[in-house]
């Protein structure tokens, strides 16, 4: 919090968090396009690509209120330094893999980086502005995490028709060299929570153990049958290690987090938007490539340019979003962006060809930008600052598992399309995925608070 004076450095201490917030969101979508170079060159099958991907998010996602609650613990400034540190050495090592064991280990540490870094970035940002400059930073931030994932595609299309595969890789290593110089000497020094304890690690062990169990068995159901014996057995598992992982943080001295903090309507309100907005986004990323690459015979560079106005209609939703949501609340902003995504992500549901696929995708984007500044601000609404890095570890764990679930989900619906040649599957993907985000605009009306900050000193005071 800046409760005696606003900090004359801020924005540009923004800037350096948003790029290297940036570099975690893009290695989410960067290598898609990267994979069957990737394949190839390493003679990978199949199953093993999968977790080139995965690997990332699965750690990314299940270590995130590990990195929270450090944040919390040892202080945002330490764990954001040491976090990029590690992500930007574990890219390093991804761009030398040779074989496949040091390309996943190489996916996995930066996942861990990742999950250090993002939470405690966004916990800085949430400390160093207040009222409506912080829904402004907040929409910045927004726009990065739905922005990011559409360059991510393009800059992947670029570096791997380029220099090679191992650039979407090499790429983190200067950037985050003087990211990391430039940051360790703006970043304040900033006092850890008043109340001490240490990290809960079987509590992490097992929350980890419970996201990667359920985005395993999400990630196969396409292939095993949603409700096979497998793919049930599999997220009952998921379900057992979070309910263990419940009962620890009643019972342990020093828990991971308050799971009471969960049943603040605010937080689960805002988890719930970010769940969706992630979902949407990802899947028709995931939709809209494989509609070009494999049924329009696009190339990946023209995919990747093909998703640049995407990029930037997300952008613009977050800014106009994160100037609006001061004025008249979440509620509104997450009810028409989420009713924009519908009827954007509508447009190639009924009309085929890929002018529609760019038209409607660009529509859904420009409305799911406001789904996330409405997530950030609605979580953050009443949240004290002692408890920001673990309601942003929160925030950024229903993040990366959003966009596992949605993959998952059309990958299944659209499988026909996926391994043939008709658009049938297509069809059924965009249109499941409008549907979900017509009934997320409804719900919002009941899950998201009415209270608006009309003033500076009201959000101060939430705080």
């Amino acid at each position: 919090m800046n409760e005696t004076g606003a900090d004359p450095r801020r924005w540009r201490l923004l800037g350096l968090l948003a790029i290297a917030q940036f570099m975690l969101i893009l290695d989410v979508t960067v290598v898609a396009i990267a994979l069957p170079h990737i394949g190839t060159d390493l003679g990978l099958d199949r199953s093993t690509l999968t977790w080139v991907v995965s690997a990332y998010t699965l750690m990314f996602g299940g270590l995130m209120l590990l990195g929270g609650r450090a944040s919390d613990l040892f202080g945002s400034r330490v764990v954001v330094l040491t976090g990029l540190l590690v992500f930007t050495a574990a890219s390093l090592t991804s761009g030398l893999a040779n074989s496949a064991e040091l390309l996943i280990g190489g996916r996995i540490a930066q996942g861990v980086g990742a999950a250090l870094l993002s939470p405690s970035a966004l916990s800085v940002v949430t400390k160093t502005f207040d009222g409506e400059e912080r829904n402004k930073a907040l929409g910045i931030w927004s726009a990065i995490g739905g922005g990011g994932a559409a360059i991510g595609v393009l800059i992947g299309g670029l570096l791997t028709a380029g220099p090679g595969w191992q650039w979407v890789f090499y790429v983190n290593v200067p950037v985050g060299l003087v990211v990391f110089a430039i940051l360790l000497r703006m970043l304040p020094a900033d006092r850890p929570a008043e109340r001490q304890g240490g990290l809960d690690v079987p509590g992490a062990i097992l929350v980890t153990a419970g996201t990667g169990t359920a985005i395993y068995a999400l990630i196969n159901a396409g292939d095993r049958g949603w409700l096979s014996a497998a793919t049930l057995l599999t997220l009952a598992g998921a379900v057992v290690l979070y309910a263990a992982f419940a009962w620890l943080q009643r019972v342990v001295r020093s828990p991971l987090m308050d799971l009471r903090i969960l049943t603040r309507r605010p937080v689960a309100a805002g988890s719930f938007l970010i769940l969706v907005a992630t979902a949407l986004m990802i899947s028709i990323f995931f939709l809209g490539s494989f509609y070009l690459q494999h049924y329009k015979g696009y190339g990946a560079l023209r995919t990747g340019l093909s998703f640049l106005p995407i990029a930037v209609a997300t952008t613009i939703g977050a800014h106009l979003s994160g100037q609006l949501v001061g004025k008249v609340g979440a509620r509104p902003v997450a009810m028409i962006g989420l009713a924009v995504a519908a009827i954007g992500i509508a447009v190639p549901a009924i009309w085929d060809g890929a002018l529609m696929v760019v038209i409607g995708t660009t529509i859904g984007g420009a409305g799911i930008g406001a789904a996330f500044v409405a997530a950030s601000t609605t979580t953050f609404s009443q949240i004290d600052y002692r408890e920001a890095g673990v309601a942003s570890g929160i925030l950024s764990t229903f993040h990366e598992f959003g966009g596992s679930l949605g993959v998952a989900v059309v990958s299944s619906i659209a499988a026909a399309s996926l391994a043939g040649t008709v658009t049938t599957g297509f069809t059924r993907g965009f249109t499941f995925a409008a549907i979900v985000a017509a009934v997320a605009a409804v719900l919002a009306l009941a899950v998201v608070p009415a209270a608006k900050p009309s003033t500076g000193a009201e959000v101060h005071a939430a705080h």
